[in-house]
């Protein structure tokens, strides 16, 4: 483990607040995914694939791929059965992993550089584990990784619901009785440490992600059932056997930059540090002031990480391959030489 480097700032694209990124709905093993696409705005751009959390869609990556654009060519993942993906059959890492794969394969994109936030963290770990031919590096943001002290995650409370018969249907009437303008709110309370960061547009997206989840009859029980596999996995990952997140976490391969807030309510703050401890080519980004999804929150510092990851594995390939094919060229590597003597 090693701290994490930052490119420069001003190297960036100018701020904005893009409007989500074009999606579609894409057929694949009978049921419909849903993607967005974020296309590169420079040539020689590598291919890049993001996977939100529990309750989270695919808009939750829209700052952070559109300042990433014009040195990857991006692509969001709709879950099954969050976003506007169609229910799944199962709601497990497992399951989800699966599905990630089938779309790297599916999009013949692979490798991929992966970034996971939470839930998505934990089904990036597993992919890259499994099939670390698919994976050219890992970006984990708050990942979901085991941990057994409820009482630092706000999420505890939902463990009874898990013990309740029929805890599903309760999940769903609890959403029929808040307005989504509420539930938006209690959403990013639950995730962002300071609301002042997120603009106007983002809590009128996030209001209306709300009202689509409404109109979902599947959404309550997908949500109830990926975090009942979720704690299923956390588990899991301290008994004997091949599942243990933990053990997969150790055995990547892939380079890895692991990004945690500081004042992270949904994850135990303490995860973070520990995954970039567990992997072996890791680099470390803890955040103060910073929530559970950095990635909305603080955009251009993660930005700036994944940059920094991305000049160092094209540093390694350079000393490795001389004619390799520049990933940053031109000033930005004046500016990346002159970061790192920094």
């Amino acid at each position: 483990m090693k701290p994490a480097s930052l490119w420069p700032d001003e190297h960036l694209p100018a701020h904005s607040v893009p409007p989500p990124w074009p999606g579609r709905a894409v057929r694949l093993d009978g049921t419909v995914t849903y993607v967005r696409d974020t296309p590169a705005t420079a040539p020689g751009a590598e291919p890049a694939l993001y996977v939100h959390g529990l309750g989270g869609s695919s808009q939750n990556w829209t700052d952070l791929a559109g300042l990433l654009a014009p040195w990857l060519d991006g692509q969001a993942i709709d879950l099954p059965g969050f976003g506007r993906s169609e229910p799944g059959r199962r709601y497990t890492i497992q399951a989800f992993a699966d599905r990630v794969v089938r779309w790297i394969e599916h999009s013949d994109r692979g490798p991929v550089h992966l970034f996971g936030n939470s839930l998505g963290g934990a089904v990036s770990v597993r992919v890259a584990a499994l099939r670390p031919d698919l994976v050219r590096t890992l970006t984990l943001v708050s990942p979901a990784l085991p941990f057994l002290d409820f009482r630092r995650s706000l999420q505890g409370r939902m463990l009874l619901l898990l013990a309740i018969p029929r805890g599903e249907r309760l999940a769903a009437w609890h959403l029929t009785q808040l307005a989504p303008e509420v539930m938006a709110r209690q959403v990013m309370e639950a995730c962002i440490a300071d609301l002042t960061r997120i603009s106007d547009q983002r809590r009128q997206e996030a209001v209306e992600e709300i009202r689509i989840r409404y109109q979902a009859a599947h959404y309550a029980a997908a949500y109830v059932r990926t975090f009942r596999g979720l704690v299923s996995s956390f588990l899991r990952s301290y008994l004997p056997g091949p599942n243990s997140l933990w053990r997969m976490a150790a055995g990547l391969r892939a380079p890895t930059l692991v990004v945690g807030g500081r004042v992270d309510r949904l994850v135990d703050v303490r995860v973070a540090p520990q995954a970039a401890r567990v992997i072996p080519d890791s680099r470390l980004l803890m955040l103060d002031g910073v929530g559970h999804v950095a990635q909305l929150e603080v955009p251009r510092t993660v930005a700036r990480a994944v940059l920094a990851l991305l000049a160092e594995q094209r540093e390694a390939r350079t000393a490795a391959e001389p004619q390799a094919g520049d990933l940053l060229t031109g000033t930005e590597d004046s500016a990346r030489a002159s970061d790192m003597a920094g």
